[in-house]
Protein backbone atom coordinates (compact mmCIF):
# COMPACT_ATOMS: atom_id res chain seq x y z
CA UNK A 1 0.00 0.00 0.00
CA UNK A 2 2.99 2.28 0.24
CA UNK A 3 2.62 2.66 -3.49
CA UNK A 4 -1.25 3.16 -3.10
CA UNK A 5 -1.44 7.42 -3.50
CA UNK A 6 1.01 7.13 -6.49
CA UNK A 7 -0.87 4.93 -8.35
CA UNK A 8 -3.86 6.98 -7.40
CA UNK A 9 -2.10 10.33 -8.64
CA UNK A 10 -1.46 8.99 -12.03
CA UNK A 11 -4.67 7.45 -12.22
CA UNK A 12 -6.25 10.92 -11.96
CA UNK A 13 -4.03 12.82 -14.56
CA UNK A 14 -4.50 9.49 -16.88
CA UNK A 15 -7.84 10.32 -16.54
CA UNK A 16 -8.21 13.97 -17.38
CA UNK A 17 -5.76 13.17 -20.43
CA UNK A 18 -8.29 11.30 -21.53
CA UNK A 19 -11.31 13.52 -20.72
CA UNK A 20 -9.05 16.57 -22.41
CA UNK A 21 -9.02 14.29 -25.62
CA UNK A 22 -12.43 13.60 -26.01
CA UNK A 23 -13.54 16.94 -24.17
CA UNK A 24 -11.19 19.63 -24.25
CA UNK A 25 -13.63 22.12 -22.54
CA UNK A 26 -14.66 19.77 -19.51
CA UNK A 27 -10.76 19.74 -18.88
CA UNK A 28 -10.86 23.32 -19.08
CA UNK A 29 -13.37 24.10 -16.84
CA UNK A 30 -12.28 21.14 -14.00
CA UNK A 31 -9.15 22.35 -14.25
CA UNK A 32 -10.19 26.11 -13.65
CA UNK A 33 -12.14 24.93 -10.80
CA UNK A 34 -9.22 23.02 -9.22
CA UNK A 35 -7.06 26.53 -9.28
CA UNK A 36 -9.43 28.17 -7.65
CA UNK A 37 -10.23 26.22 -5.10
CA UNK A 38 -5.88 26.01 -4.39
CA UNK A 39 -6.37 29.84 -4.74
CA UNK A 40 -8.77 30.28 -2.40
CA UNK A 41 -6.98 27.71 0.27
CA UNK A 42 -3.54 29.36 0.36
CA UNK A 43 -4.47 31.65 3.05
CA UNK A 44 -5.77 28.82 5.23
CA UNK A 45 -2.89 26.65 4.78
CA UNK A 46 -0.62 29.93 5.89
CA UNK A 47 -2.85 30.48 8.81
CA UNK A 48 -3.17 26.51 9.53
CA UNK A 49 0.46 26.11 9.33
CA UNK A 50 0.76 29.53 12.09
CA UNK A 51 -1.47 28.32 14.35
CA UNK A 52 0.12 24.45 14.60
CA UNK A 53 3.63 26.15 14.91
CA UNK A 54 2.20 28.33 17.63
CA UNK A 55 0.38 25.20 19.40
CA UNK A 56 3.49 22.95 19.14
CA UNK A 57 5.82 25.45 20.77
CA UNK A 58 3.62 26.38 23.61
CA UNK A 59 1.44 23.49 24.79
CA UNK A 60 3.42 20.76 25.67
CA UNK A 61 2.66 17.78 28.09
CA UNK A 62 4.51 19.34 31.11
CA UNK A 63 1.97 22.25 30.72
CA UNK A 64 -0.88 20.61 30.48
CA UNK A 65 0.10 18.41 33.67
CA UNK A 66 0.70 21.78 35.34
CA UNK A 67 -2.30 23.56 34.70
CA UNK A 68 -4.58 20.74 35.54
CA UNK A 69 -3.59 20.48 39.13
CA UNK A 70 -6.03 23.52 39.51
CA UNK A 71 -9.38 22.83 41.15
CA UNK A 72 -12.67 23.58 40.16
CA UNK A 73 -13.81 25.14 36.80
CA UNK A 74 -10.45 26.54 35.94
CA UNK A 75 -9.37 22.47 35.78
CA UNK A 76 -12.20 22.20 33.31
CA UNK A 77 -11.37 25.60 31.16
CA UNK A 78 -7.49 23.98 30.56
CA UNK A 79 -9.08 20.45 29.75
CA UNK A 80 -10.95 21.80 27.26
CA UNK A 81 -8.48 24.08 25.57
CA UNK A 82 -5.88 21.45 25.76
CA UNK A 83 -8.64 18.84 23.94
CA UNK A 84 -9.43 21.54 21.27
CA UNK A 85 -5.57 22.28 20.54
CA UNK A 86 -4.25 18.41 21.03
CA UNK A 87 -2.99 17.12 17.44
CA UNK A 88 -1.80 13.82 16.48
CA UNK A 89 -3.47 10.67 16.50
CA UNK A 90 -5.22 9.81 19.56
CA UNK A 91 -3.36 6.74 20.99
CA UNK A 92 -0.40 9.22 21.54
CA UNK A 93 -2.14 10.93 24.66
CA UNK A 94 -3.47 7.75 26.04
CA UNK A 95 -0.03 7.73 27.92
CA UNK A 96 -0.32 10.94 29.40
CA UNK A 97 -4.16 10.73 29.94
CA UNK A 98 -3.25 7.35 31.69
CA UNK A 99 -0.57 9.33 34.10
CA UNK A 100 -2.88 11.84 34.78
CA UNK A 101 -5.67 9.41 35.91
CA UNK A 102 -2.97 7.66 38.49
CA UNK A 103 -2.61 11.35 39.74
CA UNK A 104 -6.11 12.14 40.20
CA UNK A 105 -7.37 12.62 36.87
CA UNK A 106 -11.46 12.31 36.97
CA UNK A 107 -12.69 9.46 33.89
CA UNK A 108 -14.83 12.41 32.97
CA UNK A 109 -11.72 15.14 32.65
CA UNK A 110 -10.33 12.45 30.43
CA UNK A 111 -13.73 12.22 28.64
CA UNK A 112 -13.92 15.58 27.90
CA UNK A 113 -10.80 16.21 26.88
CA UNK A 114 -10.82 13.23 24.51
CA UNK A 115 -14.71 14.74 23.49
CA UNK A 116 -13.08 18.33 22.33
CA UNK A 117 -10.61 16.48 20.11
CA UNK A 118 -12.83 16.64 17.42
CA UNK A 119 -12.56 20.15 17.82
CA UNK A 120 -9.65 20.81 15.41
CA UNK A 121 -8.14 24.25 14.94
CA UNK A 122 -6.52 23.71 12.09
CA UNK A 123 -9.52 22.96 10.56
CA UNK A 124 -11.85 25.39 11.35
CA UNK A 125 -10.55 28.25 8.58
CA UNK A 126 -11.51 25.91 5.80
CA UNK A 127 -15.01 24.68 7.97
CA UNK A 128 -15.72 28.18 7.94
CA UNK A 129 -15.17 28.73 4.54
CA UNK A 130 -17.50 26.02 3.53
CA UNK A 131 -20.35 26.09 5.76
CA UNK A 132 -19.85 29.76 7.45
CA UNK A 133 -18.62 31.19 10.38
CA UNK A 134 -22.18 31.12 12.39
CA UNK A 135 -22.74 27.31 11.80
CA UNK A 136 -19.14 26.66 13.05
CA UNK A 137 -19.24 28.73 15.93
CA UNK A 138 -22.69 27.27 16.91
CA UNK A 139 -21.33 23.81 16.43
CA UNK A 140 -18.47 24.29 18.70
CA UNK A 141 -20.09 25.80 21.57
CA UNK A 142 -22.38 22.74 21.66
CA UNK A 143 -19.62 20.82 21.59
CA UNK A 144 -18.20 22.25 24.35
CA UNK A 145 -21.10 22.11 26.12
CA UNK A 146 -22.13 18.39 25.34
CA UNK A 147 -18.65 17.94 26.58
CA UNK A 148 -18.81 19.06 30.22
CA UNK A 149 -22.28 17.33 30.59
CA UNK A 150 -20.94 14.43 29.18
CA UNK A 151 -17.62 14.68 31.66
CA UNK A 152 -20.17 15.16 34.43
CA UNK A 153 -21.92 12.45 33.75
CA UNK A 154 -19.45 9.78 33.31
CA UNK A 155 -17.79 11.25 36.66
CA UNK A 156 -21.20 10.33 38.06
CA UNK A 157 -21.73 6.97 36.55
CA UNK A 158 -18.33 6.04 37.79
CA UNK A 159 -18.97 7.50 41.50
CA UNK A 160 -21.79 5.13 41.27
CA UNK A 161 -19.79 1.97 39.46
CA UNK A 162 -17.11 2.25 42.10
CA UNK A 163 -19.37 2.81 45.22
CA UNK A 164 -21.72 -0.41 44.32
CA UNK A 165 -18.47 -2.75 43.66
Amino acid sequence: MKNGPWYFLISVILLYGIISFFNFGIFLSSLQFFLNTIINMIPVFILVFILMVVSNYFITPKFVTKHLKNKGIKKWFFIIIGGILSHGPPYMWYPLLANLKEKGLSYGLIACFLYNRAIKIPLLPIAILYFGWQYILTLAIVMVIISILQGILLNKIMENDSTNN
